[in-house]
């Protein structure tokens, strides 16, 4: 299903033809087909006729939305994943102070940085840097500068009420103002799949409740 997420497309109607061919083409040679599947996710919300036996939906699973334009919410889908982690450090910084690898952000008065503990060799892109956003101290945040192989910096414009151990949270449902995996997508320029399924080993996994939703969590002692 190379373009079900349009259906104005052709191609998804040719899809189907060319497997139901190969369905009779198959039983008319005597196979009996258990199960007959097809849909990816964005077939599965918008093509009722490719369903078959069965649906095999991937990025839907994560309750995240295969279809440009449209949100999780706008499809009855509700984010499964949600990545925090503890702030390692805070620390004050004058004004002029270059931040991370190349110092391609400095800032601008005196302020407060947190550094949190999760990097590219975590999975954060670093084509994220200086667009990623976090939710830290009840307020949504920029990273600030590059994002490190372990870590990535957040400028809290002087707030002095974060603390090490707070919770920073990278993304969610979106629901309680945190940010989403498709809003990293689009910070990085990318798609939200490539967002969810690159997170290394090495961030703990954390699934609660009884669908298994899955928490992903980072912190200095977990390393």
């Amino acid at each position: 299903m190379a373009t079900a997420e349009d259906l104005d497309h052709p191609a998804t109607d040719q899809q189907l033809e060319t497997f139901r061919e190969a369905l009779r083409r198959a039983e008319g040679a005597g196979a009996r087909l258990e199960v007959r599947h097809l849909a990816n996710s964005a077939a599965t919300l918008l093509r009722p006729d490719t369903h078959f036996d069965l649906v095999r939906p991937g990025l839907a699973v994560f309750g995240l939305s295969p279809i440009p334009g449209r949100s999780a919410a706008d499809l009855g889908l509700t984010p499964a994943m949600r990545l925090e982690a503890d702030v390692l450090l805070v620390k004050e910084a004058g004004a002029g102070q270059g931040v991370s690898y190349g110092h391609t952000y400095s800032t601008t008065r005196e302020t407060v940085l947190a550094d949190i503990p999760l990097g590219y060799a975590d999975g954060i892109p670093r084509h994220a840097s200086g667009t990623g956003p976090v939710l830290l101290g009840g307020r949504r945040r920029v990273v600030a500068g590059r994002v490190c192989m372990d870590q990535l910096v957040v400028d809290l414009d002087g707030d002095t009420e974060v603390r090490p151990g707070d919770t920073a949270v990278l993304w969610g449902t979106g629901q309680d103002g945190e940010p989403t995996a498709e809003d990293w997508a689009q910070a990085a320029g990318t798609i939200s799949y490539e967002i969810v399924t690159r997170l290394g080993a090495r961030v703990p996994r954390l699934y609660t409740g009884s669908a298994g939703l899955t928490h992903e969590t980072a912190s200095g002692d977990d390393r």
